[in-house]
């Protein structure tokens, strides 16, 4: 019997074959199952709301969609892209036939550890770019008018929801583009730069086209991104920058009057803010890598277990074995008996060579009478009355 040779530790984006099912069209009904039933839950999702809308009396914006506030509204778009993280376990799950975890890291799940060593990394980074943006003049000359601040009643509460909703929001993108969407090229393609390409390109056109500055930034980060998962084996490092930066975005937004009203996008950085962001994208990574040569997290995934083949399996009885039955208990050996009693011989002894009733002997040669064969004595001859 042969036991089989494991399977080969596999790379982050090379986890599409973890399980040896992979084959050339299981990534197409996890599509459709991803943008299939994100379409149609955000259409579910928005037709209630609006019914909720119309009926509480609130206003009607001119794109159709009813007006909740800048925070309801803000929280509700950012609700409908973290429907796309249970969307993408399930694909893996359902289509791919291999563990939801194996999209979290090369571990099977989220390392929780890991998270948080690269997030005490973006803090200082993110803090940085956070500086810039409310330091740095804007892009557009119009708007040189000073924002007025809020209050801190006001903004208090929407860094809570902030905080609630944008975490959900940023690792769901990233699930989506630096987990599956990576992984199911790189089930096709061995180079990790030839996986990680197309989803930093449709990661950055997901954002909308803004100006050329800004869709160049978010190319960066897509790219930056990518490859802290396949050099660190996880979404942390990824997951960890993603958040932080949002949260920092939405927050700045916040402290303003109308600031969570506005429509832009990342996409619609000035040059100003875009190189600044780059830079600091490029300090986390360099703090990342040099963390991960001090404490290196696991890169690659651990082969599966094999199980050795059973050594009767050519037929389904064959493995089968007769009861063993106790050997047979050996029989006891015949009683001794005594031997015979020897009886003291009469007057009429047996011929040596004759036996009762035999014919007499022939005569010899010499003319000589043969002897008289006798029958043999009995016991109760032995005795005789006195006379």
């Amino acid at each position: 019997m042969t036991t089989p040779a494991p399977s080969p530790s596999l790379p982050y984006h090379r986890l599409a074959r973890l399980t040896g099912r992979h084959r050339w069209w299981r990534p197409l009904p996890g599509l459709l199952l991803v943008l299939g039933g994100w379409i149609l839950g955000v259409g579910l999702v928005d037709t209630v709301t609006y019914a909720v809308g119309k009926a509480s009396g609130r206003p009607e914006l001119p794109d159709g969609s009813v007006d909740f506030g800048p925070l309801p509204t803000t929280a509700l778009e950012l609700s409908y892209i973290a429907f796309l993280l249970p969307l993408v376990l399930l694909a893996v799950r359902w289509t791919e036939r291999r563990p939801a975890g194996s999209v979290s890291s090369v571990a099977g799940r989220l390392r929780w550890g890991w998270l948080a060593r690269c997030l005490a990394v973006a803090v200082p980074a993110v803090s940085l770019l956070a500086l810039a943006s409310v330091s740095l003049p804007g892009g557009d000359p119009e708007s040189s008018a000073p924002a007025e601040w809020v209050g801190l009643p006001a903004f208090l509460v929407s860094l809570a929801v902030l905080a609630v909703f944008v975490p959900f929001q940023a690792a769901a993108e990233e699930y989506a583009f630096r987990g599956w969407l990576l992984q199911a090229v790189g089930g096709f393609l061995r180079s990790p730069w030839c996986a990680m390409l197309p989803q930093a390109a449709l990661f950055a056109a997901a954002h909308g086209w803004g100006t050329p500055w800004g869709f160049a930034d978010l190319l960066v980060f897509g790219l930056v991104a990518g490859w802290l998962t396949v050099r660190t084996g996880g979404l942390e490092a990824a997951v960890a920058l993603h958040v932080l930066n949002n949260l920092m975005g939405f927050g700045v937004a916040a402290a303003v009057v109308d600031g969570l009203s506005s429509d832009e996008t990342a996409a619609d950085l000035p040059w100003q803010l875009a190189l600044v962001d780059t830079a600091m994208i490029l300090l986390y990574a360099a703090a990342v890598l040099w963390l991960a040569r001090r404490n290196p997290p696991q890169r690659l995934a651990a082969p599966a277990p094999v199980t050795p083949a059973p050594a009767f399996a050519a037929h389904p009885f064959a493995a089968y074995a007769p009861p063993q039955y106790p050997a047979p208990a050996a029989y006891p050996a015949p009683p001794q008996y005594p031997a015979p009693v020897a009886y003291p011989a009469g007057p009429y002894t047996p011929p040596p060579t004759g036996t009762y009733g035999t014919a007499p002997a022939p005569s010899p040669d010499d003319g000589s009478a043969a002897p008289v064969e006798h029958p043999p004595a009995h016991p109760r001859d032995a005795w005789r009355p006195p006379r």
